[in-house]
């Protein structure tokens, strides 16, 4: 999962107000439900510490949320008497996951309650030009459209020697045209950052972009006969549209266990020095060392880690982040403050551009194995060289 949506909460030092608040239960007192819940909220935060503004700026977002209706609950961040993200959820929030007041925000639930990850273009192909949509756990947008040749676009049934010439016209604008939606595609990809392609339309169509494409796009593609650009191929709420969304589903949930996977067959790998470089880290200790070195590739998180609470301590930037408040002071910062690991390395992934990734529970490792050890491991940008202890 990449976090860069959460770079706002970053770029301002805090202390932040951190709320999930569950809209998933409709019925006729929802509104008044959600007032009594809201103002909650805010004395929690007030007894914590926080601002009167800030908490009167929770209260009123809380508050505006339509109720019983639309995702399961939000994530609102708050500082200096503003709320600076609000997030939609799409699984109700946790009722031990009470509001907070802290140094960083806290954005742990965020890996196991938005859904955001991954993120997917889906393309709606004709032999004129395509649509180009980014799907992704808050919902989808255009992002791209194609426009190509208009004509011809049609081959006919005749052996006449016109005929056939015509027709080589028509090839050459399906060519031309497939060209430039794979040139398209590359666009969005790099702007979108998005993980996977899903291409829809006829099957001579969707190959002939496929095969244009550059070759981690190729990859990264998979192909599906439901939808279209054409109209009425598959329009909301129909069979076909309701398979395509299924398809769409289930390349995100693909890719997904294919990444995880991966990733951890390269964490068992690097945790074992070989040569005596060792690629991946794990525990705070580790993992707080290769922060303030901007060292993670991969942040990898098991929320069921005992170490996501353990307490380090941070500065305003991202790499002052230590075990004991006097290294933080040692690194430049003069008032220090506490903060759970698992807060304090996601920032430091967000802000150093890596990714995060949720491991399955202990329990559910198909080994048995505590992997990472404590909760918290990470991929390494580049390796460790002799003795990492």
């Amino acid at each position: 999962m990449r976090l860069g949506h959460l770079q706002p909460l970053y770029d301002r030092p805090g202390p932040w107000a951190s709320v999930y608040f569950d809209t998933s239960h409709p019925d006729e007192s929802a509104a008044e439900e959600q007032e009594r819940a809201a103002r909650e909220a805010s004395r929690r935060l007030e007894r914590q510490g926080a601002d009167q503004d800030t908490c009167r700026a929770v209260y009123d977002r809380l508050t505006a949320l339509p109720p019983a209706a639309g995702p399961a609950g939000w994530a609102v961040f708050a500082t200096a008497g503003e709320v600076v993200v609000d997030l939609p959820l799409l699984t109700p929030p946790p009722l031990g996951e009470p509001p907070c007041w802290s140094a960083l925000p806290h954005v742990g639930p965020l890996l196991e309650l938005t859904g955001e990850d991954p993120s997917c273009l889906v393309a709606y192909i004709d032999r004129t030009g395509a649509d180009v949509e980014l799907r992704h756990g808050r919902g989808g947008e255009r992002v791209g459209s194609v426009r190509g040749r208009q004509w011809p676009v049609h081959r006919t049934a005749s052996a006449d020697w016109s005929e056939r010439h015509f027709q080589l016209k028509t090839e050459n604008t399906w060519e031309h045209n497939a060209a430039l939606i794979a040139d398209e595609l590359r666009t969005c990809q790099e702007e979108t950052h998005a993980d996977l392609l899903v291409l829809a339309g006829d099957a001579r169509e969707r190959r002939a972009v496929h095969d244009q494409l550059p070759k981690p796009l190729r990859e990264a593609a998979v192909e599906t006969p439901h939808g279209g650009r054409a109209a009425g191929s598959a329009p909301p709420g129909t069979h076909a549209a309701r398979l395509l969304e299924q398809e769409v589903d289930e390349a995100r949930a693909q890719y997904t266990r294919e990444r995880d996977e991966a990733a951890m067959e390269r964490f068992r790998a690097g945790r074992t020095p070989s040569g005596g470089r060792v690629a991946a880290a794990e525990g705070v200790p580790a993992l707080v060392d290769a922060a303030r070195e901007h060292r993670i590739g991969s942040l990898l998180v098991r929320p069921d880690g005992v170490d996501l609470y353990r307490e380090v301590w941070v500065g305003t930037e991202p790499d002052q982040v230590a075990l004991r408040r006097t290294d933080v002071q040692y690194l430049g910062d003069a008032r220090p403050s506490p903060a759970r690991a698992d807060d304090a390395l996601i920032r430091s992934a967000v802000v150093t551009g890596a990714e995060v990734l949720t491991v399955a529970p202990a329990d559910e490792e198909t080994d048995g194995g505590d992997i990472p050890v404590g909760g918290l491991g990470a991929l390494l940008r580049w390796p460790y060289e002799g003795d990492t202890e």
